[in-house]
Parts: structure tokens; C-alpha cells; sequence
């Protein structure tokens, strides 16, 4: 499960490290690994005749899922390895195709990162057992993000479907009805922080998978890529709609300057200081762990829109590939399917607290009906699951992301810093992100 509280700014230098041989090896191996053809039948033979897998995650339920995995099939042994999250094992990962060994079998991505090992061809196409089968039992959004040109390089595990987590029991002391669209939004913000200006709608000093978030929402696809050919457009309609929301949130001081996921930040949101959170569906178990004492307060509604047409984006979230170093890509492929398909392993991942990509997860009542007792009662997955229906299609992130979310804070995250005009930000950030793609070997055009 990836989530965005996991998230830690990976130094320009390290990204670097990571993105500079992508392009260099773009029709490669990625060191040496096996490129195998199968079917799916090899897969349940891999299976009964066991071996020992390598697997690579920092997800809370990894441990009891690999336990459940190996009591299932006792002749196969996995080794759970703890290589840091996302970024700083994106970079240990890259280090080891560079090095063409000590690649693990299976390996967390977050789905913002696959593009680049898929660019890098270091990840296995798991088509060739037959897993594109599997298609109807992921939901849209999680499954075109496995899928980066013509292969199948991974296997979604969680989803973050956005939604509008508020407090209630602000809202009702300031008579503030919740916001369907993001004109209302905005005139809350107005209106709560002129009620107390110790409270603020949310907060957001510059976060690069936010905002990138939002632009989808808005319509905005401002990055494509065919291979080393990649297009950048971050004034396209839809960035633009959404920076016309929030730069009247930025620019007129109604954000509040807390950084995220910091001590003060879950205080914030404590003591409703912080009112509202736009964010992705994995989000109540974080709420539930870390803001105990706000129980009974919070809610959540559909993600506000601009004309009324329910739309939502992911915020977070990601899935397991093989490596093309898997010396039993058979073997890991199954580790893999099971991982992410098994009810057994589900089962592990949702209990951890875990948001699903599965539909028939997605559609369970037991599911969707749940009452939750932090939220008050409300059966907040109604809400939750419908977004993930809403979630629109067609976006794409850049094959460097990683490199991309690296340097957000020193481009847009200024416009926030000062309260300027965040078109100005992303006029920088593309810049940088134009100059650096094409370094790299990329063929970049704006």
C-alpha cells in the first residue's frame, strides 16, 4: 500500500542517480535478467515445485501476506526485504539493474514510478503468463497504470480515489454547508477563515502528487510520452482550470502554511485548525491512527467539481512488478497473482487498513456498507467507492516522475512560499523538467 504519508523529498542528486541511465537503456534488459516467454499453466507448475523468491516491499501488510503466501504453498520460500520507501528504494533499485544483479524477484512500485523501470525494460511483461486476464478484477484507473505501452509491468494492489475529508463539527459551529463545487469551496474558505482566522480550509505549502492530482481532476493531461518521446504542457485547459481554483486560495492567504504529515499538521487536524483534506481513499486509517481524539468529528463527500459532473482522480497508491533479473520469473509471476488476487491476500491487505483496487472488493456490500465509527456512523466507502468509479481516464505520468516530484518544492512550491500566481511555478517546473529530460536523452517538446 503506497500512500502519500509515506512520502519523503528525494534530494535532486539521488533523483538524478536514479533517472540517468533510463533513457541509456531503453532497449536493454536491465541487467541480465530473464526474458522467458510462458503461459499461465507454468505458473501453477512454478508453484508446485517451489523455490525461493527475493521480494521487496515496505507495505504494512507484506509480512502477514507473505506468512499467508508461504502456509499455502509451503515448497516456495520468500525473503521479505525492507529496502526503504518509494524513492529510496526506487534508488537501490536502479543501482542494481545499473549493476545487472541484486535485483529483487518482486518489488514495490508505486504506480507515478513504473513508467520509468518500464522505459528502462527492467520489469518482466507479465502478458506472457496470461495476468492481462485479469483486467476485469482491478478497477480502470489502477489498471492502465500498470500497463505502459503494449505490457503489462505490474499488478495494482491499492488505490487512493479521491474524496473531500471535512470536519463536521467545524462546519456546523460556522454554519458552513459542505461544497459540491469548487466555486463553494473557495467562498468556505472565505468564510470560515473570516469567522476565525485560526482556521483554515486545508493546508498546502506545495505538494507535487496534490497537485498533480488536481490537475487531473481539472481535465489537465499535461504530460505524454511514446517511448523517449515525450510532450510537456503544464498551461494546458486543465491546469489551467485548476490553478484558477487555487491560486485564489494561494493568493489570498486562506491556506494554512503547516507541512503536511508533520506533528503540527496532525494537530491541525486535531483540533480543526485545519478543516478539510482533499485526498485519497487510504486516508481514514491514517486519520484513525494518528488523530484518535478527533473521532465522532470527521466525514467525507464526493470531491467537489467545476460544473456538477461527478469527477475524480487518484491521489497515491501502487503494485508489485518482476524484475527482468528474476532467475524464476515463472515462480515470481505466481508469487505476484497471488499477491493481488487471492481473497486470502486481500483479506491481509484490507485489514492492514488498505483502500482496494479490486472490484470485486470495490463492489462487496459488506465492503461498502461498513459503518465506520471514527466517521460518526456514516458508510463512508459509498462514498469512497464511487469515486473510484469516477476517477477519470487517459493520464499519464512523465518516465521521470520521480526526478519531476524532486524538485516541485524549488518551481511551484515557491508560488506557494510567496503567494504568487502558481501558473508562474509551473511555467519553471516545466522548464526545468524540458531541460533535464532532454539531458537525459529523452527528445522533450513543449
Amino acid at each position: 500500500m503506497a500512500r502519500s504519508a509515506l512520502r519523503r523529498t528525494l534530494s535532486v542528486v539521488a533523483a538524478a542517480a536514479l533517472v540517468g541511465t533510463l533513457a541509456a537503456c531503453s532497449s536493454g534488459t536491465g541487467g541480465g535478467g530473464s526474458d522467458a516467454g510462458g503461459s499461465a499453466s507454468d505458473l501453477d507448475a512454478a508453484l508446485e515445485k517451489g523455490g525461493k523468491l527475493t521480494y521487496w516491499s515496505w507495505t504494512p501488510s507484506a509480512e502477514a501476506q507473505v506468512a499467508a503466501f508461504e502456509e499455502a504453498y509451503p515448497n516456495v520460500d520468500v525473503e521479505l526485504v525492507n529496502a526503504g520507501t518509494n524513492t529510496e528504494e526506487y534508488t537501490k533499485l536502479q543501482n542494481a539493474i545499473k549493476a545487472g544483479s541484486g535485483a529483487p524477484d518482486v518489488v514495490q512500485i508505486e504506480y507515478y514510478a513504473m513508467p520509468q523501470f518500464a522505459l528502462s525494460d527492467s520489469l518482466l511483461d507479465l502478458g506472457q503468463y496470461g495476468l492481462g486476464d485479469l483486467e476485469d478484477q482491478f478497477s480502470a484507473s489502477t489498471w492502465g497504470a500498470v500497463n505502459v505501452g503494449d505490457q503489462l509491468v505490474g499488478l495494482p494492489q491499492d488505490s487512493g480515489p479521491m474524496a473531500l475529508f471535512y470536519n463536521k463539527a467545524v462546519f456546523d459551529q460556522f454554519g458552513i454547508a459542505v461544497p459540491t463545487t469548487w466555486d463553494e469551496y473557495v467562498q468556505a474558505a472565505k468564510d470560515l477563515h473570516a469567522a476565525d482566522p485560526t482556521k483554515y480550509i486545508t493546508a498546502d505549502t506545495g505538494d507535487s502528487g496534490f497537485a498533480t492530482s488536481m490537475i487531473w481532476q481539472a481535465g489537465g493531461r499535461p504530460f505524454e510520452a511514446d517511448g523517449t518521446n515525450v510532450t510537456i504542457d503544464l498551461a494546458d485547459e486543465g491546469t489551467q482550470k485548476w490553478t484558477g481554483v487555487w491560486n485564489q486560495l494561494v493568493e489570498g492567504g486562506l491556506l494554512s502554511s503547516t507541512p503536511g504529515w508533520s506533528d503540527e499538521w496532525y494537530k491541525g487536524l486535531g483540533d480543526g485548525s485545519i478543516a478539510t483534506l482533499v485526498i485519497g481513499a487510504w486516508m481514514p486509517g491514517v486519520l484513525e491512527s494518528s488523530v484518535p481524539d478527533a473521532a465522532g468529528d470527521w466525514r467525507v463527500a464526493p470531491m467537489p467539481t467545476y460544473d456538477g459532473t461527478p469527477v475524480a482522480a487518484e491521489n497515491g497508491g501502487g503494485g508489485q512488478s518482476v524484475t527482468k533479473q528474476s532467475e524464476n520469473p515463472a515462480l515470481a509471476a505466481a508469487f505476484l497473482r497471488w499477491l493481488n488476487s487471492d481473497p486470502a491476500s486481500i483479506e491481509v491487505f484490507l485489514s492492514s487498513g488498505g483502500f482496494p483496487a479490486t472490484t470485486a472488493d470495490l463492489e462487496d456490500p459488506d465492503f461498502v456498507n461498513l459503518e465506520s465509527e471514527y466517521f460518526g456512523g456514516q458508510k463512508i466507502n459509498e462514498v469512497l467507492t464511487q469515486a473510484s468509479k469516477d476517477v477519470s481516464s487517459g493520464w499519464s505520468y512523465l518516465p521521470y516522475q520521480v526526478y519531476a516530484n524532486s524538485i516541485f518544492g524549488d518551481t511551484v512550491g515557491q508560488a506557494y512560499a510567496n503567494g504568487t500566481d502558481l501558473n508562474d511555478g509551473l511555467a519553471t517546473w516545466q522548464d526545468q523538467l524540458v531541460e533535464y529530460g532532454n539531458g537525459q536523452g529523452f527528445t522533450v517538446n513543449k
